[in-house]
């Protein structure tokens, strides 16, 4: 599995945590930007080449980590690329259940929410939502494939 990991200057500091978080792991991880703490950056940006570099990718599971101030931002740009399935996760329950059932490949995460918790939280949600397996239900995957007929 490889995650690529892009954010917006609102989730600047986080991204740097999670990048940092998955290094120390051995999560093969790929930063796609920003670079640096820019105010006039735009989300739609990172949220495209975080999108086209999964979709692309020819690895049997690659993901992507996004995060911006609220997380939807990055969901609604990134949900635009046919076979991504992105989501706004707070927590580790949230993060289950869209990889079991919804086997979201794009965890968007709210840095104006999780950088007021301890890192314990984003770190939970990053593990949960890495390591929790899609159900593979006939119905699940029936869903997903609905969802790409709509992109």
């Amino acid at each position: 599995m490889k995650i690529y990991l892009g954010s917006d200057h609102n989730g600047f500091h986080l991204k740097e945590k999670v990048f940092a978080y998955l290094a120390k792991r051995d999560i093969p991880v790929e930063d796609v930007g920003d670079t640096e703490p820019d105010p006039e950056d735009d989300f739609p940006q990172f949220a495209q080449l975080a999108a086209l570099k999964v979709i692309g990718d020819e690895d049997q599971d690659p993901r992507a980590i996004l995060i911006c101030g609220g997380g939807q931002g990055m969901a609604m740009a990134a949900n635009r690329f046919r076979g991504i399935r992105a989501s706004v996760i707070w927590d580790s329950e949230e993060a289950r259940m869209t990889r079991n059932d919804n086997d979201s490949n794009v965890l968007c995460l709210p840095s104006r929410v999780l950088e007021k918790e301890s890192d314990q939280i984003w770190q939970d949600i990053v593990d949960t939502w890495l390591h929790t397996p899609f159900a593979s239900a006939a119905r699940y995957k029936r869903r997903n494939a609905e969802l790409d007929e709509l992109a």
